[in-house]
């Protein structure tokens, strides 16, 4: 059955019936006795030793966290900063270390000096969610990933609880699980030839290895085939990727699985479709979203980590070859711009799927292969489809395909990321097709808590590197432009 985490917030309760009970009997007159009778005295042996009052337990603590927009460029704060915040108060972003501007904090724990002050923790993110110039302070077993949580000091409330330095009354999570997942990686054509020149497989993934790594899950989309034994279906657009140089090169960065629902993994036919599957088998990388036939190529994948079960779906809207009773190929599901109109039976039966490992699974993962490229606004129908994934049980849905960034959408308590963008690619014909997001997605006890975007911009030597400041705003104003609720870009 599927966990999810009880949202409810508890007070501190009052005393016990039972205890009330004790005191008053021990409160209450004694009714009068007759006296004893004498009793001769008998040796005496040594009285017990009383026993130790036992300490009492030490009341839960959870993180103490500062949350902003969606879009605010801060993304950490010092250990003094945060608690000259949470001891004088602040008006101004400076004390935060962006350029001066008002500031209004609010919280609803009575402790910050001059502060806003909020029963329902749900009102004070409200309030972060709605204005761009708004810093709230709760506990952190109360936010979502629609807003933006700060790391303070070098440590994240959420995905490093335990070392975090800022603490107030609250549930701590039994189970904490990070997953990463990064766009297209294409390890054929120039970037191929030149990871063989160099005889290092690791090379374009090296730069961002040990973030990567660092995470409990490790996830991509790997759009070409393992092998070129047969025919190019697309021509001088058909990727393949050597796997002595591939499979290394994604051990290296710490990539757990993979999703081969696209259009580029079937590009040398069927012979070299059930090698790439073998190859990947062998190397012990899971796989999902292509399959020997359309029963495999549907079926989830479920990945356990830290008592967490965590369940991938692949589908692909693109020009794969398509999965069949009894042949290989991707999960289809048709739908615009390139397989349109939207086949609503194919999307049933991923809502099928869905629906059924969420009850199974603690948390549901889809990642779909869709959209128009060289756009950062998506389709209708990827909206419209995100809303089906989502209402099936998904608690994310994390898009791949465009080679551009896309905007961000919030389908309940689902984030929806309609594409991350490149990730390794030798596109070289815009700004955009270098540039891209990977997320990083928090989970506490079957609840996902967070989805960070991680800007970074691609080299000419093919590999990705974190972008400095300036691109990365620009990265996430993209994202900003075509987002929805609260990740849409604010208006004052």
């Amino acid at each position: 059955m599927k966990h999810r985490a009880d949202r409810a917030r508890r007070g501190i309760g009052g005393v016990s019936a039972a205890l009330v009970g004790l005191l008053l009997a021990g409160c209450a007159p004694a009714a009068p006795q007759p006296a004893p009778a004498p009793v001769p005295p008998t040796p005496s042996a040594a009285a017990p030793a009383p026993e130790p009052t036992p300490e009492p337990s030490p009341e839960p603590q959870t993180p103490l966290a500062l949350v902003v927009h969606a879009s605010n460029p801060l993304l950490e704060v010092s250990e003094q900063a945060a608690r000259a915040v949470l001891d004088q108060g602040a008006d101004d972003w400076a004390n935060l270390g962006l350029p001066a501007g008002p500031l209004t904090v609010v919280t609803s724990l009575p402790l910050v000096p001059g502060a806003e002050s909020y029963a329902d923790p749900g009102a004070a993110l409200e309030r972060v969610r709605q204005r761009p110039d708004v810093l709230a302070v709760v506990p952190a077993d109360a936010v979502d990933p629609s807003v933006r949580v700060l790391t303070v000091g070098g440590r994240h409330p959420l995905a490093d609880p335990v070392a975090y330095p800022l603490r107030t009354a609250g549930r701590p999570p039994e189970s904490v699980a990070r997953v990463t997942i990064v766009g297209d990686v294409m390890l054929g054509r120039r970037v191929g030839q030149r990871l063989a020149r160099g005889n290092d497989p690791a090379a374009v993934f090296r730069p961002l290895a040990d973030r990567l790594a660092a995470a409990d899950l490790t996830v991509g989309t790997f759009e070409a085939s393992l092998s070129d034994d047969g025919p190019p279906y697309q021509g001088g657009d058909s990727f393949s990727a050597d796997p002595e140089v591939a499979l290394p090169g994604l051990r290296s960065a710490g990539f757990d699985a993979v999703s081969l629902a696209n259009n580029h993994v079937g590009d040398f036919g069927e012979r070299a479709l059930l090698q790439t599957f073998d190859l990947f088998d062998e190397a012990g990388i899971a796989r999902f979203g292509a399959g020997r036939n359309v029963a495999e190529a549907r079926a989830p994948r479920i990945l356990e980590v830290n008592g967490q079960r965590i369940a991938f779906v692949g589908t692909e809207s693109i020009e794969g070859v398509a999965a069949g009773e009894n042949s290989p190929g991707v999960n289809r599901l048709s739908m615009p711009p390139r397989t349109g109109p939207l086949n609503l039976a194919e999307r049933a039966a991923t809502t099928r799927v869905i629906e059924e490992v969420s009850q199974q699974a603690d948390v549901v993962i889809v990642m779909p292969h869709w959209g128009t490229q060289y756009t950062h606004r998506p389709e209708a129908s990827q909206r419209d489809t995100a809303q089906a994934f989502a209402a099936a049980g998904a608690d994310a849905v994390i898009g791949s395909h465009p080679h551009w960034v896309q905007g961000w959408d919030r389908v309940g308590d689902v984030t929806v990321v309609n594409s991350l963008g490149n990730f390794v690619f030798d596109m070289n014909q815009s700004a955009q097709v270098r540039q891209g997001v990977f997320v990083e997605l928090t989970i506490w006890d079957g609840r996902v808590v967070a989805v960070d975007p991680v800007a970074y911009e691609i080299g000419d030597d093919f590999a990705p590197r974190l972008a400095g400041n300036t691109a990365r705003e620009d990265i996430l104003s993209d994202i900003a432009g075509t987002s929805t609720g609260p990740y849409a870009r604010p208006t004052q």
